[in-house]
């Protein structure tokens, strides 16, 4: 992921072995991680199981809020694909029967956002 990407906000992908490493003791017995992306200083992940979302928070981060979203609780999702001049994909995520989305992320270029639909397709449509 590009400095430029990182200060716009963007996500970009991660790969499974530096998300287990770090986030392995989030996951229960026969939990898998299958994406994960990092902003600047949060990190979100899709397992087999639930979609968790760090979010590290005051001016050092020492202060850390995982939240844990079941995918049966996801009642929609939209991805928006980026455009020519746009920078960005985004991904919105609507929990329960909100009426705005409880998610939204940004991400660039280098990830393909159908690979995002398709992971949380395969879980919410089950």
């Amino acid at each position: 992921m590009g400095l430029f990407s990182a200060l716009l906000g963007n996500a970009g992908a991660v790969n499974q072995e530096t998300l287990v490493k770090e986030y392995g003791k989030l996951l229960i017995t026969g939990e898998e991680i299958e994406l994960g992306f990092k902003l600047i200083r949060d990190t979100f992940i899709f397992t087999n199981k639930r979609l968790i979302l760090i979010e590290k928070q005051g001016i050092t981060g020492s202060k850390i809020e995982y939240k844990s979203i079941t995918y049966k609780s996801i009642s929609r999702f939209s991805i928006e694909t980026a455009g020519t001049f746009d920078l960005e994909a985004e991904l919105k995520i609507w929990v329960s029967s909100e009426a705005n989305p409880s998610i939204v992320k940004q991400f660039n270029k280098s990830v393909n956002v159908y690979d995002v639909q398709n992971v949380l397709a395969h879980h919410v449509l089950k």
